[in-house]
């Protein structure tokens, strides 16, 4: 078994460690919305065509998924501080080699070397936090870190349009490289280099098991988002990530030191986050592409003019970090996720009222209400979700929060698209319709409340240490 977390005494306190922790995790996130709306000016470019440089896209995100499973692992046996700027490093480098690429291939090659270091960034960031903190300080921390989750997708697209229509589609890329020198620097000055004493040897059979699962997931329901593939190829690609899911399953029962922790789930914190935050994150990953196709396909905005609209959330979900912590001092965590849940897949929901002629201080409210809710949703599932792991555990927790929330996503891609697809089909509409795009909304919100199955299970005091509420004397501490 591993022993305890070594740590290097933090070299800051408050904010700075999460912004930079957040701030590098915005590039990363940042980077994979700009480059959709690019994708027409970078085809042209590289002398392909948009349809195939989608590949560009699912490289990242299948690079992503086959490193998540091992990026805690490398934390521990290496340092997370070392690990992180490593990762930092290659995110700019592999931007770098993004932005001078010639062809297509040499495109793909670095989009997963950037998925590969931007599996690195995230559950190490977030390991590091975990490990740098007080218990009493996790909801404020970690409303700065999820940040970035919420306002990458939504600056993304205004601010790709704006750098293709005035500069170089390179840019997109390059612009990472002088932030990640500076993430470098702080990280060097800021960042404890959390690690274990002892770590497990690497658990190759899990982790091939799981990489392959991940992958076939994640392409899969992305698949679902572009009809790249027939629907039985895409059918076949979902079993086989169940098949080999299953399989993990039982290789983890029988596994000492498995690469994934699936007992950590009989945490109840941490099973309300992870399983029950699955549904509340399908809107995450389901809005801003629902948001974009409506506002363009359905009202006929140019994609500038739709991200600078839909820019307004990112304003929402900045307020949260600074209401979340005293939201949940006064209502505690279980109270929060029912009724932030409620919240916002009622406004979620209510964006299929959107109408071409809605006036757009109608639409900004929305919206605003929207990014707000939705960045409270998650920053309170993340906060939860750490309150009853114990030390030696927080990097498998890291990594299993991370992969979950990057299926979630996925699938909320995956599901969107399946239902505009569904409701065109049904109208006999050759082009998606601001009414079939509608539809979506409302399905996703209603598929996000199953998660009120987990919030209502927690004890009124849950995490009460976390959230700043006292805890009934009653409650049993595991």
């Amino acid at each position: 078994m591993p022993g305890g977390p070594a740590t290097d005494p933090p070299a800051a306190t408050g904010p700075l460690l999460p912004i930079i922790i957040g701030t590098a995790l915005f590039m990363n996130t940042l980077d994979s919305n700009v480059i959709a709306i690019a994708l027409p000016t970078m085809a042209k470019s590289l002398r392909t065509d948009p349809v195939t440089l989608n590949v560009a896209i699912t490289a990242y995100l299948l690079a992503a998924a086959v490193f998540l499973p091992v990026s805690t692992w490398v934390a521990d046996r290496f340092g997370a501080k070392n690990v992180f700027r490593i990762a930092i490093a290659g995110f700019a480098i592999s931007s770098l080699l993004c932005g001078i690429c010639g062809t297509l291939w040499q495109l793909v090659g670095a989009r997963m070397l950037q998925g590969m270091s931007g599996a690195m960034m995230l559950p190490v960031g977030r390991l590091v936090l975990l490990r740098s903190v007080r218990k009493s300080e996790l909801v404020q921390a970690m409303s700065y870190l999820t940040i970035p989750a919420v306002i990458g997708p939504i600056v993304g697209p205004p601010l790709g349009g704006f750098i293709v229509t005035h500069a170089s589609w390179r840019w997109i890329f390059l612009i990472n490289i002088p932030i990640g020198l500076i993430g470098i620097v702080l990280a060097t000055l800021v960042i404890p280099n959390v690690r274990e004493e002892t770590v497990d040897r690497l658990d190759w059979r899990g982790f091939l098991l799981a990489a392959i699962s991940l992958s076939m997931f994640v392409y899969g329901f992305e698949s679902l988002g572009h009809n790249r593939l027939p629907m039985p190829a895409i059918g076949a690609m979902l079993a086989c990530g169940l098949l080999c899911g299953w399989l993990y399953m039982r290789h983890e029962a029988r596994t000492p030191g498995a690469i994934i922790d699936l007992s950590l789930l009989r945490i109840q914190t941490f099973r309300t986050s992870a399983i029950g935050g699955l549904f509340s994150r399908l809107i995450l990953g389901a809005t801003p592409f629902l948001l974009a196709l409506l506002l363009q396909l359905g009202f006929g905005l140019s994609a500038f003019q739709a991200g600078m609209l839909t820019f307004t959330s990112a304003l929402g979900a900045l307020i949260v970090k600074i209401a979340a912590p005293a939201i949940l001092r006064l209502l505690g965590f279980r109270i929060a996720l029912i009724g932030n849940a409620l919240l916002v897949a009622a406004v979620s929901a209510g964006y299929a009222l959107f109408q071409g002629s809605t006036p757009h201080w109608i639409l900004v409210s929305a919206l605003l209400l929207g990014g707000f809710f939705r960045s409270l949703q998650f920053t309170t599932l993340n906060s939860v979700a750490y309150a009853d792991v114990p030390a030696r555990r927080m990097s498998h927790a890291s990594s299993l929060s991370s992969m979950v929330q990057q299926v979630a996503q996925s699938l909320g891609i995956g599901l969107a698209a399946a239902v505009i697809d569904g409701m065109q089909g049904w109208r006999g509409h050759p082009t998606p319709t601001a009414d079939d795009i509608a539809m979506a909304f409302p399905i996703i919100a209603a598929l996000s409340l199953f998660g009120l199955i987990y919030f209502v299970r927690l004890p009124h005091d849950a995490a009460a240490e976390v959230s700043g509420r006292r805890a009934s004397p009653s409650r049993l501490r595991s």
